[in-house]
């Protein structure tokens, strides 16, 4: 999957990505990272609105798992099932939330899992960054249900 079709996934599936204006700045098989200007995620403070900010890093946490996912020719239906959300700095411009596996080797199990029970779980983070610096940390658990 392309940066492109990723993008057009996400507005097209997720009509919220496309209210905050997000965009896909790179991808490969160990990250996403997507990124999202101030303005439409602007809180009374001139920073970005914590949900907002919540909200990329499952975004970007959720993408990694989709293109791994769909690259291994898996359909299944993904979702959170819990996460916490640290905020470190205030964020007052364009910002970015880049994901990972929180446990690479575990991916494999995963979709052992889902192909034998056809449900998997798995983790995975975002960093949120700003001005070059980590202003927040998206921890998640996903959940894989085969249709």
């Amino acid at each position: 999957m392309a940066p492109g079709e990723l993008e057009r996934y996400l507005h097209d599936h997720i009509p919220l990505s496309r209210a905050m204006q997000v965009f896909v700045l790179s991808m490969g098989d160990d990250h996403v990272e997507l990124g999202a200007p101030l303005g439409p995620n602007i809180n009374h403070r001139d920073t970005v609105f914590g949900g907002s900010a919540s909200a990329l890093g499952i975004l970007a946490a959720w993408s990694l798992l989709h293109v791994r996912l769909c690259a291994v020719g898996v359909e299944a239906r993904l979702v959170i099932q819990r996460n916490t959300m640290e905020y470190e700095l205030p964020i007052a411009g364009t910002f970015s939330a880049r994901s990972k596996l929180d446990a690479p080797h575990e991916w494999q199990r995963f979709l052992t899992m889902l192909t034998r029970k056809r449900k998997g779980r798995i983790s995975a983070s975002s960093v949120l960054a700003y001005q070059g610096q980590s202003a927040g940390l998206l921890v998640g658990d996903f959940v894989a249900l085969l249709q």
